[in-house]
């Protein structure tokens, strides 16, 4: 690819860059002395797990590693003592170092589900963090003001509402910065909540006589819920190192509009295909409950195998034929135009529900399923072609075939 290509390689994806100029020069220059550039990315082992939010930058590191860089993958064992603040109200629970030593075993071996071990450094910031020393850390702390790092809005809003700020707290910028220039990073990657951290690095090194390194802004991945971002903490995540069929079961669960943005942030299908999908689907020339099946099917084989995700259909399907379904459900049909028909309004269409609004609050409830994926949306308009049945089960027992006419 030359450098145009190379860049419309990159954003796709991308929430911002900081600065795409800064981000062409480096490319150039690369290509110019024959140097692969450093990419970092830190991850703070506060958790065991990677999940699919984690792999929306992980992914990007893999296109840098397809361009002939080197990935810096930067396991925070000294900034997890701290916690990132980021999007934070409260003050985080300190985790040991010991626990931070055995969550880090884990991503050690996840990572490279994704990324290339050759053209990957796995690096520690204990090594030059502790090695910082109490008057090293001091003089790095000369290099900021109180005044840059307090303008961080999770900073503000709290001490606004009255809620404290822990002093530790306000290092953890600074040290997430110090990073970039122990490393000499020419590039650092980080979701929308870490814009003010990534910033801090490019002014960290230019303190210390480094070029700025590029900043590279990922979207955060809503999690299963389709509201929160992705996070184990509330609920709504999807492991890699789960096993396939919990995998597919949950992505089988995500409503068909949030169905796009996986597709966009967790697969390498090129974005005119995505929407060629999405049109027919939104015209009733497809069925999203297939494009579903292909998503997970692909999200499974990056992490296990094709094999495995074959394995993990036939599992999910046989599961709710055999195990939920009766033998003998009653088939009514609905005269619409394909596809049309938003799924609250279908329920009381159909008897399963007394009125719209009640088909609303069974669906915000989780009470209902279509072709045995749990629905979280009201509003989604079902899809499907002339004459196809739609399997429609709310709550545990009641069941129907609806033929669309």
């Amino acid at each position: 690819m030359n450098i145009d290509e190379q860049l419309e390689f990159l954003r796709r994806g991308a929430v911002e860059i900081i600065r795409e100029e800064d981000l062409r020069a480096k490319l150039e220059m690369s290509v110019r002395e024959g140097r692969p550039l450093r990419i970092k990315f830190g991850a703070d082992p506060t958790a065991p797990d990677i999940h699919l939010g984690h792999t929306v930058a992980i992914r990007k590191l893999r296109h840098f590693q397809e361009l002939g860089h080197t990935v810096i993958f930067l396991i925070g064992d000294f900034t997890g003592l701290i916690g990132d603040p980021s999007g934070k109200s409260a003050t985080r629970p300190q985790l040991t170092r010991e626990e931070i030593a055995a969550n880090a075993e884990t991503y050690k071996r996840q990572i490279f589900k994704l990324l290339d071990p050759d053209r990957t450094e796995l690096r520690f910031n204990s090594e030059w963090m502790d090695r910082l020393g109490s008057d090293g850390f001091i003089r790095l702390a000369s290099h900021v003001t109180v005044k840059q790092i307090i303008e961080r809005d999770d900073f503000q809003k709290r001490l606004a509402e009255e809620r404290p700020v822990a002093l530790h707290e306000l290092l953890y910028p600074l040290t997430q910065a110090y990073d970039s220039v122990a490393l000499s990073a020419d590039v650092e990657l980080g979701g929308t909540d870490q814009k003010f951290n990534l910033l801090m690095g490019r002014n960290l090194q230019r303190e210390y006589a480094q070029a700025p390194q590029a900043v590279f802004i990922t979207p955060l991945l809503e999690g299963t819920d389709g509201v929160q971002k992705m996070s184990k903490s509330l609920g709504n995540y999807v492991g890699i190192d789960e096993p396939p069929g919990e995998m597919f079961g949950k992505l089988m669960s995500i409503s068909d509009d949030l169905m796009w943005r996986y597709y966009e942030l967790l697969t390498d299908v090129p974005a005119a295909d995505i929407e060629a999908m999405r049109r027919r689907a939104a015209v009733g020339e497809s069925n999203p409950r297939d494009a579903k099946v292909s998503l997970a099917k692909r999200v499974i084989a990056d992490f296990h195998s094709a094999a495995a995700a074959d394995a993990a259909e036939e599992e999910f399907v046989r599961r709710f034929r055999n195990k939920e379904v009766p033998d003998e459900v009653e088939t009514v049909g609905v005269d619409a135009e394909a596809g049309s028909l938003p799924l609250a309004r279908l329920l009381a269409l159909t008897g399963l529900a007394s009125s719209v609004a009640e088909g609303r609050r069974l669906v915000e409830q989780g009470g209902v399923r279509v072709g045995g994926v749990r629905q979280t949306d009201p509003g989604v308009v079902v899809g499907a072609k002339s004459g196809e049945d739609l399997l429609i089960q709310v709550g545990k027992r009641r069941f129907l075939r609806v033929k669309v006419r």
